[in-house]
């Protein structure tokens, strides 16, 4: 096989996945500007950090001041070392007879694969990071009181009014909730519930231009994704990343605020073995490791709201 395949293969990763749209509810969100460091690379505890500063900083405004010379305040800040997520797909045996005059249109039939699925996997970790861990003051997270036809047993519907009460709780955050560059996550029930409410939105959730921003309802940025972490109603808290819900666990829509979200995409790398060290096989072994990272940059500004069973 030319020794120049992995290479080109490398090349086709990285690019499907900065390039990939799968999320559009991030975009517009700029990475940080700071440089990705690698350290331990090759170990078992090889990471991507970064370093952010955080600063709650804000001067004293004086009006209509005539004293002098005024008071002095000193600016502070503080630094925060972050680990990016790690994403590495499992290894994939590519034949000899496979790979033989590979075009690129066999590169992308190989690596397609582990592109779609750490993509996948990135973006439901950014979802699950990004909705709040628990109801707080700072972030709210509130049940979907239905629209009073449903039977006892049935999933309270989300509508309208759940809307309100949304923004409702995220306008009374303490810290409060920037109005500006809220943005909507709804997971595909909610979704669903809130077509059937024509009354109040009609089709401004699906009679839009492919390619318009995202419809404005409320103030929100609306968005819908499928992967939506779930919670329990019982206590309004996250599961954890990956745990199968079970009875009194729902999946919930969560609110961000944009300029409050962190994001930034580390090193792709790639692990290839040829077939010439494998010649029982005359297999090629072929796999990908990503990191990347989305998450609120302060426990803040965040909000959700989740539907039950009616009693």
């Amino acid at each position: 096989m030319p020794a120049n395949y992995p290479e080109m293969w490398q090349a086709r990763v990285e690019r499907n996945i900065n390039d990939a749209a799968n999320a559009p509810w991030l975009d517009g969100i700029p990475e940080l500007d700071t440089t990705v460091i690698e350290v331990g690379s090759g170990t078992a505890t090889e990471a991507n950090i970064i370093h952010i500063s955080n600063t709650d900083f804000s001067p004293d405004v004086l009006v209509n001041n005539t004293t002098y010379p005024l008071a002095l305040q000193a600016y502070t800040d503080s630094e925060t070392t972050i680990s990016l997520d790690k994403f590495s797909s499992l290894p994939t045996t590519i034949t000899d007879d496979q790979a033989m005059g590979a075009s690129y249109n066999r590169i992308d039939s190989a690596t397609n694969s582990h592109t779609e699925a750490i993509l996948v996997k990135k973006f439901i970790k950014a979802a699950h990071a990004i909705a709040p861990a628990a109801n707080t003051a700072a972030t709210p997270v509130i049940l979907v009181t239905g629209v009073g036809t449903e039977a006892s047993g049935e999933r309270l519907k989300a509508s309208y009014e759940a809307l309100v009460n949304l923004k409702a709780a995220c306008d009374s955050a303490n810290p409060k909730m920037p109005a500006e560059g809220r943005r909507l996550i709804l997971c595909d029930d909610h979704w669903n519930d809130l077509l059937l409410d024509r009354k109040n939105f009609g089709d401004q959730l699906v009679n839009y231009t492919e390619g318009k921003p995202a419809p404005r309802i409320l103030g929100f940025e609306i968005f819908r994704y499928a992967q939506n972490p779930y919670f329990n109603s019982s206590t309004k808290t996250k599961l954890a990343f990956g745990a199968s819900p079970s009875a009194g666990q729902y999946q919930a829509s969560f609110v961000f605020v944009v300029k409050n979200i962190g994001k930034k995409t580390g090193k792709t790398k790639q692990y290839y073995t040829p077939s010439e060290l494998d010649a029982k096989n005359q297999v090629n072994t072929l796999a990908y490791r990503h990191y990347f990272l989305a998450v609120n940059m302060r426990v803040q500004h965040c909000a959700a709201i989740l539907s039950i069973n009616k009693a």
